[in-house]
C-alpha cells in the first residue's frame, strides 16, 4: 500500500476506498458501448482508485489531497450515460457519489437533493406528496440526480417542460478543485457552465429541481400502417394545448419488433407512437389517432403508472438499447429536425439510406419551441459510413449532436464551450477535473 492510498483510507475508511481491479473496471464504465466508435476508445480506461464519500466535507478532503499529488478526479453516479462522461481518461480517482443519497427538502414547486440519490426514489417521494419531477431520464430508476444534471439533457416530461436548462434546475451547490476548494451557490445563467458539462467545472453536491403538481397519467400505444400518418398524429398531439402530455415517442417499423417485453401487444408492420397523457385527455388522443387512420392498440391505466412495465422504457435512448439486445449491428444518432420540413428531410434520408436508417422521434420543447428530436437507429458498418451519414443529414438542415465523441464541444455543446472553458480555468486551475473531455483546452497550462 502506497502513501497516497493510506491517506485515502485515513480520510474515508478502508471500506470506501476500492482498489480491486475487477470492481475498478466495472465502475470505470458507462453505456458508451452504444457507440462502436467510443467502444474502441474507452476499453482500456480504468481508475486507479474508486472512492465513496458520504458528505461534502469528504469530497473537499479528496480534492485537496488530489491537488497536492497532481492526480485527476472524475465523478460518477450510476453510470447510465452513453457518451463516456464518467470514463477516467487518465486514471486517477473516480468519486462514486451514491452514498450521498438524501432528499434534503421538499417544497411546493421544488425539491433539494444530494447528487447520489436515484431519481426514481425522488419521483416516488414527490408523487406521495402530490408532486412530480418536471423531467427525468428513461433510466430514472437507476440514474442519479447528479449524473442526470452533469451528463444528461432531457427526457420524459420534455414535451412540456423542455430540457434541464429550461428552468428545470433551480440551483446547484458546487465544489471547486483548488488548493482550498470553494463552495459555490449557482443560479440563473451561470448554471449553463455546470449542466451537461460532465463534471469538468466542479463537483455538484446539491441540486434543486423544479417540480410540478402530480398528474394521473395514462400510457398507450397508437399504431399506424403509414409512417407519415404516425408522424402527423404525433405532431398534432404535441401541438395540441388541450392535451396534457408527459411523453410522445414515434418508432418506425421494424423498431417496435425489437421491444421483446411488448411482443404480445405489438402489431406486425405497424409504426407506433408511445404516449403518456393525462387521464382526462385520453379520449381526445383516441379520436385523434382515428383521424389519422390509426388506433390505440394498447393502454396502461394510471392506476398502474410506474408499476411493472413502463412504456417510457421503450423511448428516448432505451430504444437503442432494445435494438442492441436484438443482436442487430446497430448504433444511433441524435438530431433535431426542422418542424416545417421534417417530413421532407425524412424522405430525403430514406431515399438515400433506406433500411440503414430507421426513424425514431421523441418530441420535445427547447426554450418553448416544439422540436422533432430524433434518436434514429443506424445500421453500422464503418466509421466512414457513419460520418458520411452525419454529413448528409446536416447538408439537408438536420442538426446532429454527435453521440460518438468524448469531447463536450463536438457533442452539441459548442455554443457554450467558451464559457465552460473559462469557468473550468477559474474552478479547476490545475486541469484535474475529468480531463480529456474538452478538446479545446488540451493546451491548458497546469499550475
Amino acid at each position: 500500500m502506497n502513501d497516497f492510498h493510506s491517506k485515502l483510507i485515513t480520510l474515508l475508511g478502508e471500506e470506501n476506498v476500492i482498489t480491486e481491479l475487477p470492481l475498478r473496471k466495472q465502475l470505470s464504465k458507462d453505456f458508451y458501448w452504444y457507440s462502436p466508435v467510443l467502444s474502441e476508445m474507452f476499453e482500456d480506461k480504468i481508475a486507479d482508485y474508486v472512492v465513496k464519500p458520504a458528505h461534502e466535507g469528504e469530497i473537499k478532503d479528496i480534492l485537496i489531497l488530489a491537488v497536492q499529488n497532481n492526480i485527476p478526479v472524475t465523478v460518477r453516479g450510476a453510470g447510465t450515460g452513453n457518451y463516456g462522461q464518467i470514463i477516467p481518461m487518465n486514471g486517477g480517482i473516480l468519486v462514486d457519489t451514491t452514498r450521498m443519497n438524501k432528499i434534503i427538502q421538499v417544497e411546493d414547486g421544488s425539491v433539494r437533493v444530494e447528487p447520489g440519490i436515484k431519481l426514481g426514489v425522488v419521483e416516488k417521494k414527490l408523487r406521495e406528496l402530490n408532486q412530480e419531477l418536471c423531467i427525468y431520464p428513461t433510466t430514472y430508476i437507476k440514474a442519479t440526480a447528479g449524473g442526470f444534471v452533469s451528463g444528461g439533457s432531457g427526457g420524459i416530461g420534455s414535451i412540456t417542460w423542455g430540457n434541464l436548462w429550461d428552468g428545470n434546475v433551480l440551483e446547484l451547490r458546487v465544489i471547486t478543485m483548488e488548493e482550498t476548494p470553494r463552495v459555490l451557490m449557482v443560479k440563473g445563467e451561470d448554471m449553463m457552465n455546470y449542466i451537461h458539462s460532465y463534471g469538468t467545472t466542479g463537483i455538484i453536491t446539491e441540486i434543486v429541481f423544479r417540480t410540478t403538481q402530480r398528474v394521473e397519467w395514462t400510457q398507450c400505444i397508437a399504431s399506424f400502417s403509414n409512417l407519415e400518418n404516425s408522424l402527423l398524429f404525433s405532431e398534432k398531439a404535441a401541438k395540441d394545448s388541450k392535451i396534457k402530455k408527459r411523453s410522445i415517442s414515434t418508432c418506425e417499423w421494424p423498431i417496435p419488433s425489437y421491444f421483446q417485453p411488448l411482443q404480445k401487444v405489438i402489431e406486425p408492420d405497424k409504426h407506433i407512437v408511445i404516449l403518456e397523457v393525462e387521464d382526462q385527455h385520453f379520449e381526445l388522443v383516441k379520436t385523434l389517432a382515428v383521424e389519422h387512420d390509426g388506433a390505440i392498440t394498447y393502454e396502461i391505466p394510471s392506476s398502474n403508472y410506474q408499476k411493472g412495465i413502463r412504456l417510457s422504457d421503450f423511448t428516448w435512448n432505451h430504444t437503442t438499447l432494445w435494438a442492441l439486445k436484438a443482436n442487430e449491428k446497430m448504433t444511433y444518432l441524435q438530431g433535431s429536425f426542422t418542424l416545417d420540413r421534417y417530413l421532407e428531410q425524412i424522405k430525403l434520408i430514406k431515399e438515400k439510406y433506406k433500411d440503414e436508417f430507421y426513424n425514431h422521434f421523441d418530441w420535445m420543447r427547447s426554450k418553448g419551441e416544439l422540436i422533432p428530436q430524433q434518436i434514429p437507429l443506424i445500421r453500422y458498418s464503418t466509421k466512414e459510413q457513419l460520418y458520411e451519414m452525419i454529413a448528409f443529414c446536416e447538408s439537408i438542415g438536420v442538426k446532429i449532436f454527435d453521440p460518438h465523441t468524448n469531447l463536450l464541444e463536438e457533442g452539441g455543446w459548442e455554443a457554450y464551450i467558451d464559457s465552460v472553458v473559462q469557468k473550468k480555468k477559474e474552478n479547476d486551475p490545475f486541469g484535474l477535473l475529468n480531463p480529456g473531455k474538452i478538446g479545446v483546452i488540451t493546451d491548458l497550462v497546469k499550475g
